[in-house]
Parts: structure tokens; sequence; C-alpha cells
């Protein structure tokens, strides 16, 4: 039972409250932008699971956005996929402490 709340039902609802606070951000005019809503969720999963961040050196002010900007995409398409994937392995880890 531990196991189930630690690594299925914590990032779960981490991962919902998370969506229930960017939802105006991904909501535009009622339809839903799937890309963005991953990216808003897996952005704290993914930030920590980055091994090579770019640092912005010699350029200028919009450089060093565009470079955080970057940061930040890849950070979400890696927390999305780290999010499912650690959801899939702690409903596995489940099943085996059951049977």
């Amino acid at each position: 039972m531990k196991t189930f709340l630690k690594e299925v039902l914590l990032p779960l609802l981490i991962a919902l409250c998370l969506a229930a606070f960017f939802k105006p951000v991904y909501m535009a005019d009622g339809v839903c932008d799937y890309f963005l809503m991953w990216l808003c969720v897996g952005f704290p999963f993914g930030i920590r699971r980055m091994c090579l961040w770019l640092v912005p050196f010699g350029y200028g002010i919009s450089g060093t956005v565009g470079i955080f900007a970057l940061n930040i995409i890849i950070g979400g398409l890696i927390g999305g996929l780290a999010l499912v994937v650690g959801l899939l392995l702690g409903i596995i880890h489940t099943i085996r402490e059951i049977i």
C-alpha cells in the first residue's frame, strides 16, 4: 500500500493539481492545447532529470531568453515522459507487491 501511495497516487495528485493550476494557460477559447498541457504538467517532473542545461553565454537578452525557453520546453517534454513511465512502473510495483 505504501508503494502505491508513494509511486502512483502522489505523482498523480501533483499532476492533477498542476493541470488545474495551469488550466487557463493551455485552454484557449475552450479548446485544449495538449502539447502545452504536456509541457506545463511535465515541467516539474523533468527539470530535475535534465542532464544537460544549455547555459547562455555571450548572447544578448533575446538569445538568453530563447535559450531559457528551450530549457523549459525540453524539461517539459522529458517530464511528461518521466511522469507516464513513473506511473506505469508504480502500477507494476504495486501489482508485484499484491501478488
